[in-house]
């Protein structure tokens, strides 16, 4: 659809602006509880609602609740809180559905909607565009009964305890050191206390958040941060979560990091050693190093690719029933555990992984070579289908025969600006350059 609310990942915008105010949030939330709880069958049912540590979350979890209650829902406040544990709390609570109020990694003013079905798993484009359209012909509506408010005072120890019981019983983690960043962000509760309960000796940082500090100069999105704090506290392992945890970068003791593509491989083979990788195949999406492909391949497994967001990986690994799968970003989902993203319960698998072969993180990390990059972005006035170019296209064709079966080109457009985002790989940098140049003037010549 052509979304005008939800983007690639729920509702997001600057708080306090169109369409996160408070009016239109009481809105959206009366017309979420019209599409997600039918009116026949609302008595009694609840919705969690969680949010992020962002200053804006305080009014805008009061105006959400507030639609909810009024549509006649039960609401159960989870507090600030990661975005999995939403989903997870969704799930084991039986609610009618599951909010959650966080803009992600990206900085304080900014805020956002997410919503999770009574599964635990985010809701499909159909579901989005019904609430969407309501949202938009002024349809909402309040309820011959209210709902009640309440906190889920519970909520940080029902997630924290779901999330050790995915680790092996057996497994020892005394002696483990991790220097822990935060983002002062949702998992500031969370993941520490997780640690501690394993054993694990941790230092921990950006856990202070005071409603502005989230995601600012800390967290998944700054790799350097996270490589210094190892270095000087001589940690085993680094990790660090963005602000609503649904994320994972990880360092391994020299301060290397970790991308969603090094998780992904240090876990396929794994659980492909175990042989509990379902149907031999991992889904990733077309951002994903070819090199992961190349490793699989090794293994005797496979690589498929999905569009950019973890909610379309999800959805391709419940078309195809497969348990593993993420994005290079660090959003990893562990199926048979999860139903989205989770920063902590990935960390954790990893973790469990390095004690039962007694390898650092330096030596799991090198089964993943990855293969050299092109990356490049080309200004165009206008965005023409790349199909209708026959000059391009036969560009574009030569470099995928040059590189069959050793490499891939993707083509795409930005989806925010006037630009045309070229990716190439393969195992020889300096022919990835010139295949780069031949399609960069083409694309120049007849857009440009």
């Amino acid at each position: 659809m052509n979304s005008q609310l939800f983007g690639t990942d729920g509702i997001r915008g600057i708080a306090n602006q169109e369409p996160l105010t408070a009016p239109s949030v009481i809105k959206l939330a009366q017309v979420a509880a019209m599409v997600l709880s039918p009116a026949q069958h609302r008595s009694g049912q609840k919705v969690i609602l969680g949010r992020d540590t962002r200053a804006s979350g305080d009014f805008l979890e009061a105006a959400f609740a507030s639609g909810l209650a009024s549509a006649g829902l039960d609401v159960l406040l989870a507090g600030p809180i990661p975005t999995p544990a939403v989903a997870y709390l969704t799930a084991y609570h039986e609610a009618a559905f599951g909010v959650v109020l966080s803009a992600s990694h990206n900085p304080f003013q900014d805020n956002g909607i997410k919503f999770f079905g009574p599964d635990g798993y985010k809701l499909d484009d159909d579901l989005e565009e019904a609430i969407e359209t309501r949202f938009l012909r002024q349809h909402s509506s309040t309820s011959e009964s209210v709902g009640r408010i309440r906190p889920l005072k519970e909520a940080v120890e029902q997630y924290v305890e779901f999330a050790l019981s995915t680790v092996p019983k057996t497994s020892s983690f005394r002696g483990t050191k991790i220097v822990l960043d935060v983002a002062n962000g949702a998992a500031y509760q969370t993941t520490p206390l997780a640690l501690e309960r394993l054993g694990v000796t941790i230092e921990v940082h950006s856990a202070e958040p005071n409603g502005t500090n989230i995601n600012k100069a800390c967290g998944s999105t700054h790799p350097e941060v996270l490589r210094d704090l190892v270095l000087k506290s001589g940690a085993n392992i680094g990790l660090a979560h963005d602000g609503d945890a649904d994320r994972i970068l990880l360092a391994d003791e020299t301060g290397v990091t970790l991308d969603g593509d090094d998780i992904l491989a240090i876990a396929a083979k794994s659980l492909v050693s175990r042989d509990d990788l379902r149907s031999k195949t991992v889904v990733a999406t077309i951002m994903s190093n070819f090199g992961l492909d190349a490793l699989l391949n090794g293994l005797g497994a496979t690589l498929l690719r999905s569009k950019v967001g973890d909610r379309h990986v999800v959805e391709m690994m419940r078309q195809r029933d497969l348990n593993l799968g993420g994005e290079q970003s660090g959003h990893i989902i562990f199926r048979d555990f999860t139903t989205t993203g989770d920063g902590l319960i990935s960390a954790l698998q990893i973790l469990a992984i390095a004690v039962e072969t007694n390898q650092p993180l330096s030596e799991l990390r090198k089964i993943l070579t990855k293969f050299p990059q092109q990356l490049r972005n080309i200004t165009v006035r206008e965005k023409l289908p790349f199909e209708q170019i026959p000059s391009l296209q036969a560009r574009l064709e030569a470099a995928e025969a040059a590189l069959a079966g050793k490499g891939r080109v993707v083509l795409r457009y930005s989806g925010t600006e006037p630009k045309a985002r070229l990716l190439l790989e393969g195992p020889d940098a300096d022919r990835l350059r010139s295949l780069g140049d031949d399609i960069q003037a083409e694309i120049e010549k007849v857009l440009g």
